[in-house]
């Protein structure tokens, strides 16, 4: 027998919670006009540089129907990966890297992956609610706009730095969505609450946000060193210190983090390797070396030229005239992207070099 809309909406919530998910809202598979506008204008600006993808697939970003016509509503559900401290500490030791909070461990794809499919297929089930429900499930890798839809469920909203706020759990949520072909009662949708604050804007090293509510992907320090795929621009080089996989600057400057706890959840717990990594370790992986390492991390699918790309700039950045060595020698490395930013380093630490040597 089939239950009423609102009940099964709750069951579900419940049920969500009971998982491992710390937020759970539903809203229309629809989008509005704002959202659907902010994409075009980010693609048409050529904001997203080197991800093609966006704009390939763009009408099914815009329209989840597009996507899946049947879909009905979208279960949005977040899942808090608050790091137990600040991660811009490391800024205060150049000859550490930084990897962004949500990559020191396991890959989240896997695990949120593997809740929302458990939620999926209870869902689907007749025995659920009474009725059989069609289902999709999506983590960060299909045209999904995760961050629109999870406002307008009510998560949170879309702060400042464009991503998503939740007045519990700060900036740090991971999301993912369940589409179904089940009519559910919406919640609220998230309601803006950055007022006057713009310490994500002041936050960024790199001025990737030309204004409030905007990003320019291509002066993103986390577009930089996960999706580019050629030479970093030298222009932004000194700027991005020893951030060497994605950048937490914007989010970590959220006053609304105060309130998140810290997650508790083993997957997402640093591992003490990738807590204060060496800079002159990390350079010298090989390829087998840097698979090894990096197995079950998202760190792995840039591959150990575009890391050690990274790994180099900060080295550059580092003042460490001691790294020099190191930077010299990947000079003659296979990989173009790792020659290029090697002689960028060494160039730069040379200098240095020659001016200490010079007050000397």
């Amino acid at each position: 027998m089939a239950i009423a809309p609102a009940r099964l909406r709750d069951a579900i919530r419940n049920r969500a919670l009971a998982a491992g998910f710390d937020a759970v809202g539903f809203a229309p598979a629809a989008l509005g006009p704002e959202a659907r506008e902010r994409l075009a204008r980010f693609i048409a600006e050529g904001r997203h540089g080197d991800m093609g993808w966006m704009a390939e697939r763009s009408d099914q970003r815009s329209h989840p129907q597009a996507l899946w016509e049947e879909a009905r509503t979208v279960i949005a559900l977040g899942t808090s990966y608050a790091p137990h401290e600040d991660p811009r500490r490391l800024l205060e030791h150049p000859d550490r890297g930084i990897v962004s909070v949500y990559a020191r461990n396991r890959d989240y794809h896997d695990l949120i992956k593997g809740r929302l499919k458990m939620l999926a297929q209870w869902l689907a089930s007749s025995k659920a609610h009474g009725a059989k429900a069609g289902v999709k499930v999506f983590v960060d890798t299909a045209p999904v706009m995760e961050k629109p839809l999870a406002a307008q469920a009510g998560l949170g909203w879309q702060g400042k730095h464009t991503n998503l706020v939740s007045r519990d759990h700060g900036s740090w949520l991971f999301l993912g969505e369940i589409y179904t072909t089940l009519e559910l009662p919406p919640d609220p949708p998230g309601h803006d609450r950055c007022g006057s604050c713009d310490r994500c804007q002041v936050a960024c090293p790199t001025a990737a946000f030309p204004a409030p509510y905007q990003l320019d992907a291509r002066r993103c320090i986390s577009y930089l060193t996960i999706e580019h795929k050629g030479p970093i621009p030298d222009e932004l080089k000194p700027l991005m210190g020893n951030r060497i996989y994605g950048c937490d600057d914007c989010l970590a400057a959220c006053p609304w983090n105060k309130f998140a706890r810290a997650t508790t959840e083993p997957a997402f717990l640093p591992r003490a390797e990738l807590t204060a990594p060496r800079l002159a370790d990390l350079a010298q992986l090989d390829d087998a070396g840097f698979r090894q390492v990096f197995s079950g991390s998202p760190i792995k699918r840039i591959g150990r030229d575009r890391f050690v790309r990274n790994v180099l700039v900060a080295i550059g950045n580092s003042g460490d005239v001691r790294l020099r060595p190191v930077a010299e020698t990947l000079r003659l490395d296979a990989s173009d992207v790792v020659r290029e930013a090697a002689g960028w380093a060494a160039a730069r630490l040379a200098r240095l070099d020659e001016s200490e040597a010079a007050d000397g």
